[in-house]
């Protein structure tokens, strides 16, 4: 059930690794092309860029960005306008099922026979209706939820000068990406998603992931120097970055040039609006849509030819086979499956989770295992720094000064660390120092080197200040001091400050070195070669404490079937230490340097094994998924970091949060607005709840539909009339469908949620050829009762026998779906929902009720003697009876919850 990244498999389908410079279309939008508009930038100079755009460092004004929203419209793309209620009517009528229920409804017009298509067009409505108030109800629930994340980029724009004064500067703030303009000015660090097309003017250390568009997976580094030769495809726009590409590390400022769908991605969007690779569930629900198709072109004729053979009334015979034809169509499906993910969906942003996906509602109930990252899922996402120590292990200010001011002026991702610093209890006092200082450069963080530093100027001197990984800081660290005292450090202190991070780590600390170096008064910049020979100062210790609630949930998972697997890129005691407390089997830490070595093979063995990763790179992430997908597991990924993008690509149900990265929020398939693992437990429950549902409509329905083969071959070749008219088939049907709309609200056993749920086509087929024969059985016995106890032998008597079957097939088979919706005994040890008892016991009151009701003589019934009924009822219960054992047998035969 791997999930495809659509979108690029999309877009590497219109050929995009070769796109060529061109024209746009009449509409303006470029559609797998690049923009001369943009490449007219790329021989540029940053100041001769913000000229032609008519902008400036210090970004637009209020009035101008508003004569530009009005000229260019939001920063949308395709795929975010609503349906329409036509549209949306319209894709559901496409549907095969639909489509062959019109066409039947055609032929019962040309036939002469209004009153069949009257009824087969209240069923489409009645199908098409039901399927778009629901998917209406849950899209609204969770568009408003969704308008509660918002997906945003840190913009320059010009300050109102009659609030601020004259000079007022330009700050960049936080705005929804959407709100864009051409000529807004924006900053980009690690985890950002590339907003619009821009043109890069400052850029530093820059590496952009552009697999969205190329396929791609190496990141491409970028820089705002002018390129004197015009680039004639992706790969050579050096300075240019494309919508909806994510920086991985480094820091820019880029001018906007292009927006919405004029940009590169966003005309892609439109061209691909609405195609998404189908998830096993669909394809599922497909293969049983098409095998009804196909048994009803094999039915029908055959009918048809027996009827007419039989009977010489070749016009009748055709009226019929149209109506077995209806009757044979699991005309509600559609309505089913949308109703029972829509009420999923739903249910789910009552609990504040967003489903962008419905299908993804599936995928949770088929999910049996859950890989998560250790930060904020099994702890509480609170990071305090605790301690701030010198390499003798005292308490240090010098190293909470230089840790503090590392985070400072840093311009990349700041993540929970930075913050946890920057919020230390003596942050006033640090941030005066802080601004006695002044920010010369920076070498951004990367999961490579795992470790960052900034540059800066103050006091005379100039200092590069390095934080990171204790062990990627030792690596390039030359000296260790500890107040006044310096020494060369060599492998014993490694092993002493080893040993010390070792029991920080055991009580639950993740650690930070830092290290310091002394730059010449000349250099005014820094790079990678600068990250050596530094002199370590100590570290500080941050606690992190596990959630109360992350060992119930981890209880409850795996009560229902969910192994949790933890992949961090934390080190392995502290995330040991984590594990242990909220009750995860921890045999043994799988490092990320020990799959390094190993084959595909060895990796899928170890990842089926093993229940904690540690040290972990992103694409190391996203190969352990991959490969438990490869021993056929359902896997779902929660993460929030930039890290995590790869492994939420890869993984069948990707979940992130409302405070993730923006490349997370935009792959993942569920946003929670509170990271709990409890609520995913609750979004397990809802998937089998769905698919639970469905499993029942499509079992009934299969085995109904077998059954009634036999019933109606036999009826056709036996009896000198129709066994029933076709406009009472229509009638039965249209009853027996309505019935049917309450399934969605159903109960299901708790058994049956109890472990995962994939499509399984081979047990519904033996389902349908074991219990379908059934209702068979006693349909032939009301045939034998009607003609031999109460005389319909002939077409005088034909309304007598129609009506009798008519009432006896309507009975049994509306009662028929509490005895097949579960494995207990019905009504005693489990009850339908009472939305589901009322439509049955609605349905087979009317049923009975025709026969007398005003509108018996244009359906072609009459009144049943007395003595029906009782007969009718012994059958029913027998029927009802025989039904439970058989399903009894058949679950305990075939391992069936």
């Amino acid at each position: 059930m791997t999930r495809m990244d659509s979108r690029a498999a999309a877009i590497r389908s219109y050929g995009l690794r070769e796109a060529t410079v061109s024209g746009s279309s009449p509409s303006g939008v470029h559609k797998g092309e690049i923009s001369p508009e943009l490449l007219g930038l790329t021989s540029l100079s940053g100041a001769e860029v913000l000229q032609r755009l008519r902008t400036s460092e210090r970004g637009l004004s209020a009035a101008e960005v508003e004569r530009r929203r009005a000229a260019y419209g939001a920063n949308k793309v395709a795929h975010e306008e609503r349906e329409t209620l036509v549209g949306q009517f319209l894709r559901r009528l496409r549907n095969p099922l639909n489509i062959l229920l019109l066409t039947l409804a055609s032929v019962s017009v040309v036939m002469g026979d209004r009153e069949a298509a009257l009824i087969i067009s209240v069923m489409v409505v009645l199908s098409l209706s039901l399927a778009i108030i629901q998917e209406r109800r849950s899209s609204k629930a969770a568009e408003q939820l969704r308008a509660m994340v918002h997906t945003t980029t840190a913009v320059v724009r010009q300050v109102d000068a009659s609030d601020q004064g004259p000079a007022a500067p330009s700050e960049p703030r936080e705005i929804p990406i959407e709100d864009l303009v051409p000529g807004d000015i924006v900053h980009l660090s690690a985890g950002d998603m590339i907003p619009g097309d821009l043109r890069l003017i400052a850029a530093k250390d820059l590496f952009v992931n552009q697999a969205s568009l190329t396929g791609e997976a190496l990141p491409v580094e970028k820089h705002s120097q002018p390129e004197p030769t015009p680039a004639v495809d992706i790969g050579g726009l050096t300075n240019i970055c494309l919508m909806g590409t994510t920086v991985l590390s480094g820091s820019a400022t880029g001018v906007i040039v292009l927006t919405g769908r004029r940009a590169y991605f966003g005309g892609l969007a439109a061209a691909i609006a609405g195609e998404r690779a189908l998830t096993s569930f669909d394809r599922g629900i497909n293969r049983v849509a098409w095998l009804m198709i196909r048994f009803i072109l094999i039915m029908a004729p055959l009918v048809f030819l027996i009827n007419g053979l039989t009977k010489g009334n070749w016009v009748q015979a055709l009226l019929f086979a149209t109506a077995v034809a209806v009757g044979l169509t699991p005309e509600m499906l559609p309505m089913i499956v949308t109703v029972n993910l829509a009420k999923g969906a739903l249910a789910m942003s009552h609990r504040k989770v967003i489903v962008k996906r419905l299908n993804a509602i599936q995928n949770f109930g088929a999910m049996d295992i859950l890989c998560t990252d250790k930060t904020g899922t099994l702890t509480q996402d609170r990071v305090i720094l605790q301690k701030a120590l010198d390499l003798l292990g005292h308490e240090s200010h010098e190293v909470l000064e230089y840790a503090y001011l590392n985070s400072y002026y840093q311009s990349g991702l700041k993540n929970l660390l930075d913050v946890a610093v920057l919020h230390h209890a003596e942050a006033e006092t640090l941030v005066r120092t802080a601004h006695e200082y002044r920010k010369l450069d920076e070498v951004p963080f990367d999961f490579e080197r795992r470790r960052m530093s900034v540059a800066i100027e103050g006091g005379g001197r100039r200092l590069l200040i390095c934080k990171g990984a204790v062990e990627e800081v030792f690596a390039v660290s030359r000296q260790g001091r500890a107040g006044a005292q310096s020494f060369p450090l060599d492998p014993t202190h490694w092993a002493q400050l080893r040993s010390t991070v070792d029991d920080l780590n055991a009580d639950g600390f993740r650690v930070i070195a830092v290290a310091v170096k002394e730059l010449p008064a000349t250099q005014a910049t820094c790079d990678l070669r600068d990250e050596s020979d530094l002199v370590l100062l100590g570290y500080i210790a941050f606690l992190d404490p596990p959630k109360e609630s992350a060992g119930r949930a981890i209880a409850a998972l795996a009560r229902h079937g969910v192994q949790v697997k933890v992949l961090t890129g934390d080190n392995e005691i502290i995330t040991r230490k984590i594990c242990r407390e909220v009750g995860l089997p921890v045999e043994r830490v799988v490092l990320g340097s020990e799959l390094e070595s190993l084959t595909p093979a060895q990796i899928a063995d170890l990842a089926e094994r093993a229940h904690v990763f540690a040290k972990l790179s992103p694409s190391q992430k996203a190969a352990i998924i991959v490969a438990l997908q490869r021993n056929r597991h359902v896997v779902g990924f929660l993460g929030d970091g930039i890290n995590d993008g790869p492994a939420l690509k890869s993984a069948d149900v990707g979940i992130s949060v409302d405070s993730a990265v923006d490349i997370a929020k935009e792959t993942a398939d569920i946003i929670l607005l509170e990271k709990s693992l409890l609520v995913l437990d609750e979004g397990v429950i809802e998937g089998r709840k769905v698919f639970g549902n469905v499993v029942k409509y499509i079992r009934m329905g299969a085995s109904s539909n077998f059954g009634n083969m036999f019933s109606v071959i036999g009826a056709s070749a036996w009896l000198p009339f129709l066994p029933m008219a076709p406009v009472q088939v229509l009638a039965n049907n249209l009853l027996y469908d309505f019935s049917q709309t309450a399934i969605p609200t159903d109960n299901v056993d708790e058994e049956y949620l109890a472990r995962p749920r994939r499509w399984e086509i081979g047990n519904i087929g033996r389902y349908m050829l074991f219990i379908g024969p059934i209702s068979s059985i006693f349909d032939y016995a009301t045939y034998l009762t009607l003609y031999f106890v109460f005389g319909a032998k002939t077409v005088a008597q034909a309304s007598l026998f129609q009506t009798g079957w008519f009432v006896e097939s309507l009975v049994s088979q509306t009662l028929i779906i509490h005895i097949i919706r579960t494995r207990r005994l019905a009504f005693i040890e489990s009850r339908a929902s009472p939305a589901l008892l009322l439509t049955s016991l609605v349905v087979c009151a009317v049923g009975v009720w025709l026969p007398y009701s005003p509108f018996a003589s244009a359906l072609g019934f009459e009144a049943l003697p007395l003595l029906y009924w009782p007969i009718l009822g012994v059958m029913i219960l027998v029927y009802l009876g025989l039904t439970h054992l058989t399903k009894s047998w058949f679950h305990r035969r075939f391992g069936l919850d």
